[in-house]
């Protein structure tokens, strides 16, 4: 008797066809599956970034992109407070969590911005809290123990435009132009019910050829590759001629013919919030959430932060080198 419990038959050798096959597989293959799964463990953050004058339906707005109320315990000031009332920033930061993929969101918000009488400047609180966020991630990133390093640079602001003006104000152009090298800026025609669709079209057009006039650089959705499918390429083509995006927010789930809908209820019919016919809402959801997210914090990544970081790596070398340069040489 063979030893190990015995004679257990012939070993089956795979087949010439298999063993070729394997000789040819390496098995890197596997890797975006590695990645997908370390990512989902590890979990997302994303910070984004609202800001315009108050009663254009920031909050809402939020709100209503990720289902949560961030708001609960806020305080409306009245006119009088807020003739005194400083640009403050705020952060409100929420896990969601969905189909096991947790995201940790966090919205800096900008009350008081635009409300004052003089408005004069009231955009350099936001980016100095912009290049606070970098500064931190430069530090972190420079110290010895880089393992956890938190990550809150501002991925992406959306900039809500008044839809009673005549498209820009000097206010959201000087706001724009002070922040677009920082970061990504994605503008909104805020409360669009308020328009009729043809007056969003003219809006949309006389405020995208306003940016174009003042040379504001908005966020620059990528190019589609040559191998994407033509629903892509169409979709990402709609994006684009969608900016800025005309929204309507809303908490309130209302009933339109037997269905129910999250919308705004007039006397002369319902604003629906989620049908791509009354708004951009579904767009801009997309856009933030299922198609952009990444490519948001690229940019923030790659683009914005790296502009800081060298800024600050030369403003240093220069300062090593008029350090150098004042210590008197000894002579030999």
């Amino acid at each position: 008797a063979a030893p190990h419990g015995g004679w257990q038959g012939p070993v089956r050798q795979p087949g010439r066809r298999e063993a070729d096959q394997d000789k040819d597989y390496v098995g890197f293959a596997t890797l975006p599956n590695q990645v997908h799964r370390k990512s989902v463990k590890k979990g997302f953050d994303f910070t984004l970034m609202v800001a315009g004058e108050s009663g254009l339906g920031k909050s809402t707005l939020v709100n209503s992109l990720f289902l949560t109320d961030l708001y609960k315990d806020r305080k409306l000031l009245n006119a009088e407070e807020r003739i005194t009332q400083t640009v403050e920033i705020t952060k409100h930061t929420v896990d969601i969590e969905e189909k096991g993929v947790k995201l940790k969101l966090t919205i800096v918000d900008t009350p008081g911005f635009g409300d004052a009488v003089n408005n004069t400047e009231c955009w350099k609180s936001v980016a100095d809290y912009i290049d606070q966020q970098f500064e931190q991630y430069f530090r972190d990133e420079s110290g010895l123990n880089r393992k956890n390093i938190q990550d809150n640079r501002v991925h992406c602001c959306l900039y809500f435009i008044s839809p009673f003006g005549h498209g820009l104000r000097p206010l959201d152009v000087e706001f724009m132009k002070a922040l677009h090298e920082k970061v990504n800026i994605v503008p909104i025609l805020a409360k669009a019910d308020t328009l009729t669709p043809t007056e969003v079209k003219k809006k949309k057009f006389k405020i995208r050829e306003e940016i174009q006039q003042y040379g504001i650089k908005i966020y620059q959705f990528p190019d589609c590759d040559s191998d994407e499918d033509e629903d892509f390429k169409q979709q990402d083509q709609e994006l684009k001629d969608s900016i800025p995006f005309a929204v309507i927010g809303s908490n309130t789930v209302v009933e339109a013919k037997g269905k129910r809908v999250r919308g705004r209820l007039y006397p002369w019919g319902i604003v629906e919030v989620e049908n791509s016919a009354h708004c951009d809402f579904v767009k801009l959801r997309n856009m933030l959430v299922r198609t952009h997210m990444q490519d948001l914090k690229d940019v923030t990544r790659e683009t914005h932060y790296e502009n800081y970081r060298a800024h600050c790596i030369q403003s240093m070398t220069r300062m090593v080198v008029k350090e150098r340069n004042r210590k008197p040489r000894s002579r030999g």
